[in-house]
This record gives C-alpha cells, structure tokens and sequence, in this order.
C-alpha cells in the first residue's frame, strides 16, 4: 500500500487527508503541521500518524502540499535537500494556488512527478471537485495511484495547467460564494416567517436538488430557469429582483477578482 504525507493539515489538507481515509487507511497516512496543537487534534481524530517533514520527504509515495503559496519557498528550502537524495519514486502534489508546476520542480531543484491540485471544500465529504494537471514525469502508475486516493473526494477531472487557474475560481472559491446565497435565501425566508432551521433546510436541499438536476439533465442553466419562471408568477419576479441587484454580474465579478488575486499569490 502506498504512503501518503501531507505537509499541511489545515482545511484542505486535513479535508484530502481525510478523504484519503477510505483509500488507503489511517496507518499509510503521514502528517506534518507546524501548528502542533492543530496536527495532535487532527491524529486524534483521524488516527493517522504524526510525522516531521523530513520523514514524510523521505518515505511517502505521494507528498502533499498543504502550505500557501507564500509560503512554498521556506518549506522547500528546508526540504529541497531532502528530496535530493531520494532513490525511490515519489509524487509531488501541489494544492497552491497560482503555482505552476515548473515552479515546484524550480524549486524542488529536480525533476520529478508533480500534480498541480485545485481542490475545494467540499471533498471533506466526498462531494468535491478536484481539478488536476501533470507535469511529464508523472507515469501512469503515478497518476493511477493519485487518482486511487482521492476517489472518495468526489470528482476528479483533469485540465491543462493554462486553464486550471481560471477554473480554480469556480470550484475552489466557489463554495464560499454558494454558501453565501444560501445564507442569504434562508434569511430571506426568515424575514418571510420561517424558523431558522426550516429555511437552512429548504435553501440547502434547494441547491442540492438544483445542481443534480442541472449535472444529470445537461441542460443549460438559462433553459432550466425558464422552466420554472411561470408568467408573471412569483418564480419571475423574484428573478427581477435579482437582476435589479446585478447578480450575475456580481457573480461574474466575484469569479474574475478571485482569478486576478490568484494570479498575484506566487508574485
């Protein structure tokens, strides 16, 4: 079975490791984070074990990244001579933003297999979205053994390195956005009258329903609309108020600064 470090075990890394659970178990699972508080909850609640970096460099199969990108640089300085001296095959994976794949192995100062990840949130229960690319010294055993962890983390799809930025902005910055509206559709609810809960409830499941409908029909979303909007009904008005509000621009522009701050991450 291979071994699976993460250098890292914030909300994405701890939400990988854990997807990584029913894949691989608790004992081939490694994890570093320089909160120690933080890493001793996280072992105890998961089982898997506490390691420094300089083991998991050393031994695991797969070494995640779980560090910002600002971060990236101090982390390989101390690691890089570490992985220098490797014999055996590994896998670099990398969850920074905005951080090509040519700049990990620049610094990583050698050439290796190296996943560029763009993970969101909701892989903690296994309905996220992974977007990946490769460099061209991942084999497919290398990937086949990436994309056998990460099975239980929801979809997984691959993307040119060009594009995973931009698509990043949607599926990564994506669930604070949702978990916005929703907020905001249950306390439109609340000022309607409804108990907290109730409106939670029905917004949640809204969004559920709506996006299952949308992935298993492949309708566009504007057809899947007009289906509902009656005329001059309550569904369409309500659609008014929100054009009157701007949003969909305001959603487009949330995409668009989330791409441009991206950008700057690494800068």
């Amino acid at each position: 079975m291979k071994k699976i470090g993460f250098l890292g075990c914030g909300n994405m890394g701890g939400a990988l490791a854990k997807a990584s659970l029913q894949s691989v178990g608790a004992e081939n699972i490694f994890v570093f984070d320089v909160d120690s508080k933080k890493l001793k909850a996280f072992a105890d609640e998961t089982d898997v074990n506490i390691a420094d970096a300089e083991y998991i460099v050393t031994n695991c199969d797969y070494i995640f990244l779980g560090v910002k990108p600002q971060m990236l640089k101090n982390l390989f300085e101390k690691i890089a001579p570490v992985i220098g001296e490797r014999t055996t095959d590994f896998t670099l994976v990398s969850m920074a933003a905005g951080v090509s794949t040519a700049s990990i192995a620049a610094m990583a100062q050698i050439d290796c297999p190296i996943i560029r990840i763009m993970p969101n949130m909701p892989v903690a229960v296994g309905e996220g979205m992974i977007l990946y690319t490769v460099n061209d010294f991942v084999s497919k055993e290398n990937l086949d053994g990436f994309l056998d962890s990460m099975k239980f983390a929801g979809v997984l799809d691959r993307i040119d390195e060009d594009k995973i930025d931009a698509a990043s902005c949607v599926s990564g910055c994506g669930p604070a956005f949702v978990f916005m509206f929703c907020e905001a559709l249950a306390d439109g609810a609340v000022e309607c009258g409804l108990p907290r809960d109730k409106a939670l409830l029905y917004a949640a499941q809204t969004l559920i329903g709506s996006a299952t409908m949308l992935n298993v029909t492949g309708e566009h979303p504007g057809k899947l609309k007009d289906a509902v909007c009656s005329p001059a009904g309550s569904t369409i008005e309500g659609v008014k108020a929100l054009e009157d509000g701007a949003f969909r621009a305001s959603a487009m522009n949330a995409v668009k600064m989330a791409y441009k701050r991206t950008l700057e991450l690494f800068k």
